[in-house]
């Protein structure tokens, strides 16, 4: 897989992070630390610059390993939050997709046009045939994606994530290719 960069619409761009946006992103994970801390459970590892240069460098290589998919959300050029698959298996044509945004970037569209952008990108470059979404049940914002994109719900995975001090349950998603077509 060569670089790679989705244009979503004029105003956002996900593409994957370089070493140069290692400022940026740990700038956007302090600024949106408590707001993103509801419901992400890694925000005790990103503490330093040296952290998000790291998940930058973690990220390209997996990315060339062809294990998963981490692109930015940049909004009119700046970081707005990530969207991709954290799990990606070419062989058995499935991936999961997990994403983020930051708190001034919210009811403005951006993630539901982002995903719907990397889902189109899935299933026509990358040949998958099934994307699953997992969400915590009672995130009802994240819910809502998979939601209106027609995704189906397959069931709830019980005490599925540990977040700083307790299980949450999650809701599994899926879309097949044969059904986002008919779409």
């Amino acid at each position: 897989m060569e670089l790679l960069e989705i244009r979503v619409d004029e105003n956002i761009v996900l593409r994957l992070r370089e070493e140069n946006d290692a400022k940026d992103l740990f700038d956007f994970i302090n600024n949106n630390r408590a707001f993103l801390r509801e419901w992400l459970p890694w925000l005790d590892f990103s503490q330093t610059l040296n952290d998000s240069q790291k998940f930058i460098q973690e990220s390209l290589e997996n990315y060339n390993n062809k294990k998963d998919i981490t692109l930015g959300i940049f909004f009119n050029g700046k970081i707005a939050g990530s969207v991709g698959f954290h799990t990606l298996d070419l062989f058995h044509k499935n991936g999961s997709i997990g994403y983020m945004l930051g708190e001034e970037y919210t009811g403005k569209g951006i993630m539901i046009k982002s995903v719907k952008s990397l889902i189109n990108f899935a299933f026509t470059e990358l040949d998958l045939n099934r994307i699953s979404i997992r969400c915590a049940t009672e995130n009802k914002k994240s819910r809502a994606i998979p939601e209106k994109l027609g995704f189906k719900l397959e069931g709830i995975i019980e005490q599925n994530e540990w977040l700083y001090d307790h299980f949450v349950n999650h809701a599994q998603y899926a879309m097949l290719r044969e059904n986002w077509e008919k779409k």
